[in-house]
């Protein structure tokens, strides 16, 4: 039977444990079996491969072997600029491989930006004590003490609440905070499931108890971290009409020289200025720009995405998103900043902004109802208040 159909005490026993909690040496034996409650890096590639890739894709190689061509150029033929022209070059290559590499190294963050959004402590049931620990020695089993401004630091059974709200989003989206209990529910999804409370998601109100179900990986919040760790790269539309692009100007390049070679020998010249002038129509013909004004346009696009608080893991991801056509989501406000906003407001014939401030200001306070649905719309409503507020405030002279 799923943990979420048991009562408060059959929980307890099915795992082992108590209303008091796990003794010490209990808690200890079940970390080494478990492991430690917090999110883990999944073995990727390596930071050495991920640097070496910026310096041999296809554009970077065809930048490389224009930059062997004139250096060859030089050495045959001293003073004609060519050796410039090859370290010119060979700074593009690494200036906009280095760049790229940071790019992408900064963008790594997603796993520790889930690791902030766990609990670095929590209060815990002990042997019949009551103390704060790290979060990442908790363990199935354990018992936690929850309250209002606590995030949920494991996957949990509730064994007592009262008053208690929840707020999913960071797992669903969802704006407005949920109401949790201790009853059994007969629900087995954990998002919808009344006596169950997750990692990462934040007590609004209430207090209550809740016995430790699951740690670390075996969480949502685990499965969602090893997903964002685990997204496959694939090849974007702008990577690929790039790779068109380079294979084109290498062709186009490579002909023209042997073209202009195969002249030149035909009208008489010498061999090695016939081979001279070919290299350097090949070099002229490699756009050595292309490769450094790509990359800054999509550093550009991730900055200013992130300043949004949305993280781009890989540069080519920004223009995929822009030749995305349809998006599939499941609500609105998984797309949206999960925050309302007063636009505009109508008055009752003879009242004053002040008025209205004053009657705001008095709303905001509301904690919960009776009833499932009240408890949702004074959530709302208390937020769509404090919004106005915060406007009035701004709108209304001082004194």
């Amino acid at each position: 039977m799923h943990i979420a159909a048991l009562g408060p005490d059959e929980a307890c026993e099915r795992l082992g444990s108590s209303r008091d909690g796990l003794p010490e040496a209990e808690a200890a034996r079940r970390l080494r079996e478990f492991g430690p409650n917090r999110v883990e890096a999944l073995p990727g590639v390596p930071l050495w491969r991920r640097f070496a890739a910026q310096f041999v894709h296809f554009f970077a190689l065809i930048l490389w072997f224009a930059a062997g061509l004139a250096w060859f150029a030089e050495r045959a033929q001293p003073g004609q600029g060519m050796a410039e022209m090859g370290f010119a070059i060979l700074a593009v290559i690494l200036v906009n491989g280095l760049f790229s590499f940071w790019q992408e190294y900064r963008a790594e963050a997603a796993v520790e930006a889930l690791r902030a959004l766990l609990p670095q402590q929590a209060t815990v049931a002990r042997g019949g004590a009551t103390r704060l620990i790290d979060a990442s020695i908790i363990v199935p089993g354990d018992v936690v003490l929850i309250e209002e401004g606590d995030r949920v630091p494991a996957y949990c059974r509730l064994i007592e609440a009262l008053g208690l709200r929840v707020d999913l989003s960071t797992l669903t989206g969802e704006s407005l905070p949920k109401a949790r209990d201790a009853q059994p529910c007969g629900e087995m999804a954990p998002l919808r499931a009344r006596d169950l409370v997750l990692a990462g998601t934040t007590v609004i109100s209430g207090r209550g108890r809740a016995l430790v179900h699951a740690t670390g990986r075996h969480t949502e919040f685990g499965r969602i971290s090893e997903l964002t760790q685990a997204t496959g790269e694939r090849i974007s539309p702008l990577q690929r009409e790039v790779a068109r692009l380079s294979g084109f100007i290498a062709a186009l390049a490579t002909g023209l020289g042997v073209a202009f070679f195969l002249i030149g020998q035909a009208i008489g010249l010498p061999f090695w200025e016939s081979l001279m002038f070919a290299v350097g129509i090949i070099v002229a013909n490699v756009p050595e720009g292309l490769l450094p004004t790509v990359t800054l346009a999509l550093a550009m696009a991730t900055q200013r995405m992130a300043r949004r608080n949305a993280l781009v893991r890989h540069l080519p991801a920004v223009e995929a998103l822009g030749c995305t056509s349809v998006i599939i989501s499941d609500k609105t406000g998984t797309l949206t900043c999960n925050r309302m906003s007063v636009r505009r407001l109508w008055l009752p014939e003879g009242a004053t902004d002040a008025h209205a401030l004053r009657v705001m200001a008095g709303c905001h306070t509301l904690r919960r109802a009776s009833r499932e649905g009240a408890s949702r719309c004074f959530a709302a409503l208390m937020i769509a208040l404090e919004e106005a507020r915060k406007w009035f405030a701004r709108r209304t002279p001082p004194g």
